[in-house]
């Protein structure tokens, strides 16, 4: 299983950004979402698609801004993140559950400045 993330960078508050994760090795079934961490602190729960998604669950520091998705046939996951805030600074990173083993990809970077 592998996992790249890609499409990080540096936006203005109230702009948006997509992030993209390829995927290879990720079965259909897989738990697949987002997480974030700021150095110092834990990685925190972001977005997660289940199941060709059917359900999808956020954070309540994200909702309504954040836009998981998944896409099975080119095997990538998207988070689509809009009204960025300097508090959503942080390394994103994507994630997949699968046959009980978590898998996480190397990051992506997110500044949000003004």
């Amino acid at each position: 299983v592998k996992l790249v993330e890609s499409g990080g960078g540096v936006v203005l508050p109230g702009e948006s950004l997509t992030l993209s994760c390829v995927t290879s090795g990720v079965i259909s079934t897989a738990f697949t979402g987002w997480y974030r961490q700021v150095p110092g602190k834990r990685r925190d729960f972001i977005a997660q698609v289940n199941d060709w998604g059917v359900a999808n669950y956020y954070a309540d520091s994200v909702k309504g801004r954040f836009t998981v998705s998944r896409d099975h046939a080119k095997n990538m996951i998207y988070l689509q993140m809009t009204d960025l805030k300097p508090e959503d600074t942080a390394v994103y990173f994507c994630n997949a559950v699968q046959l009980d083993e978590s898998y996480w990809g190397q990051g992506t970077q997110v500044t949000v400045s003004s």
